[in-house]
């Protein structure tokens, strides 16, 4: 038995959780599934960022405290989890007074690779991020995710010397100790890790009022990269608690948008604190609406809720982990939706249940059935290298492959030969069973419901369809 340790990106609370948001928790939720029917103990992280100027600013035109606004739009956060059929372990919100008196510490602790200086650059409030002046220069002076200009500021700010790290930084990516997928994007790390700066890790308290104190200087407050890169420590009590039993994270997942923070500056900082760099870092991709990122000023933004109420988590969880790419931006579509649920989920499987549970109610088949320990080698490979969306698919042709045997057998027409017939059938429910193995760390609900089905005495079709058609 193993005990591994998965984590999220955090979000930013302000606002509501939006469709994307939703990859982080279902990735993390079939590798904690997956390695949990494996023995394994997995902790689970997940949480919200809750400190900087954006929540502020959209806390003040709500009419509401930062904090006030923070609880508010955290909570949304857990309910959309919850309501994917996900459940972390833990979930960390960075205005927990724990979490800002061991992220205190961990500041202290790095203390030796931290330097004051004036920054004189440009910032992106969107991204909370500074911007190298080629970042500048190549965007043309405007964020290309938030098409807003760049702010020019100057100011007096600590700073983390990178530098100190990046060549064994370097070394690690190229050898795949700590390991970034996909394998395009570990490249990209590795030429920004080139021009990498020194970070700017503490803004002055009149540009950052809403944040965590530097420690041993009021007039600084915590840059908000710093204080949610913590968050992966802090959750499990680091510095003061022993983490060793979890740590160095097994998989830790983020979008595209935030990598090159935790692919370089977040391995600095373990680097500074002599702690292990995770073993994988998985980056996903956007979902996009007619090929293009959903945005607010577009009009394309799609509420996940809205979404969830239409057929439920189980479909949701099955075109998100099916018909999104584990790695690359996929685009996504009410039509797609529901095309993939008609004819997917309702026709393939849900039909699946229904006519082979009806035609072994009507042969009184009892099942006597060992679920197999073993899981096919080419399932298995996929899914020990977060290749979800193709693992997926191979237990899907399988769904495939047993309404074709259904089809080309014909047991309901062996009625003259019902030891035949029983024998079919018989075969027909175990397979089904061993595929619904593979099934399960995708859709646990409806995994569950085809297990209860076949090992009832005597099996018995569900009253209502698995997925009903409106």
């Amino acid at each position: 038995m193993k005990q591994l340790y998965v984590t999220t990106a955090i979000p930013y609370v302000n606002g509501k959780p939006h469709i994307g948001h939703a990859l982080d928790y279902l990735l993390a939720d079939v590798f904690s599934r997956y390695k949990n029917q494996q023995g394994n103990v997995v902790r689970f992280q997940s949480g919200t960022d809750e400190h900087g100027n954006k929540v502020a600013k959209k806390a003040a035109e709500a009419g509401k405290t930062p904090k006030e606004y923070a609880d508010e739009n955290s909570a949304a956060f857990r309910d959309f989890i919850e309501a994917l059929n996900v459940h972390p372990t833990d979930f960390i919100r960075t205005t927990d007074k724990k979490h800002i008196e061991l992220c205190q510490k961990i500041w202290q602790k790095l203390s030796p690779h931290i330097y004051s200086a004036t920054y004189d650059g440009f910032y992106c409030e969107g991204c909370e991020a500074f911007v190298t002046k080629k970042e500048f220069d190549d965007n043309r002076g405007v964020c290309p995710d938030h098409g807003k200009p760049y702010q020019k500021i100057s100011e007096e700010n600590y700073y983390f010397r990178l530098s100190d790290f990046k060549s064994e930084i370097r070394a690690k990516i190229e050898s795949d100790e700590m390991k970034i997928l996909p394998e395009f994007r570990k490249k990209e790390v590795l030429n920004l890790l080139d021009n990498a700066p020194d970070v700017s890790i503490s803004r002055p308290k009149k540009s950052l009022t809403w944040g965590i104190p530097v420690p041993g200087d009021d007039s600084q407050v915590m840059y908000v990269w710093l204080d949610a890169l913590s968050n992966y420590l802090t959750v499990l009590g680091y510095p003061d608690a022993d983490i060793s039993d979890y740590w160095p994270p097994a998989l830790q997942i983020v979008g595209k948008d935030i990598l090159r923070f935790h692919a370089i500056i977040w391995p600095a900082m373990l680097l500074g604190l002599n702690l292990e760099l995770p073993k994988v870092l998985l980056s996903h991709g956007y979902i996009l609406v007619n090929s293009e990122k959903m945005s607010k000023s577009l009009g394309n933004v799609i509420d996940p809720v809205e979404i969830l109420n239409l057929h439920g988590p189980e479909a949701f969880r099955y075109f998100f982990l099916r018909h999104i790419d584990t790695f690359l931006d996929s685009d996504f579509s009410l039509e797609q939706f529901e095309t993939a649920y008609s004819s997917e989920l309702a026709n393939d499987l849900g039909n699946l249940v229904q006519r082979l549970a009806t035609l072994c109610n009507k042969n009184n088949l009892e099942l006597i059935y060992e679920p197999r320990t073993e899981l096919p080698a080419d399932y298995s490979s996929l899914m020990d290298n977060f290749e979800y969306k193709k693992a997926f698919d191979f237990a899907w042709e399988k769904v495939q492959n047993l309404n074709k045997r259904i089809d080309s057998e014909k047991p309901w027409a062996l009625k003259d030969d019902p030891e035949k017939q029983s024998d079919i059938l018989s075969s027909l429910a175990k397979e089904l069973l061993a595929t619904n193995i593979l099934l399960s760390p995708f859709l646990p609900d409806t995994s569950e419901k085809i297990t209860k089905i076949f090992t009832n005495t005597p099996i018995k079709a569900p009253d209502s369809p698995l997925f009903p058609k409106n």
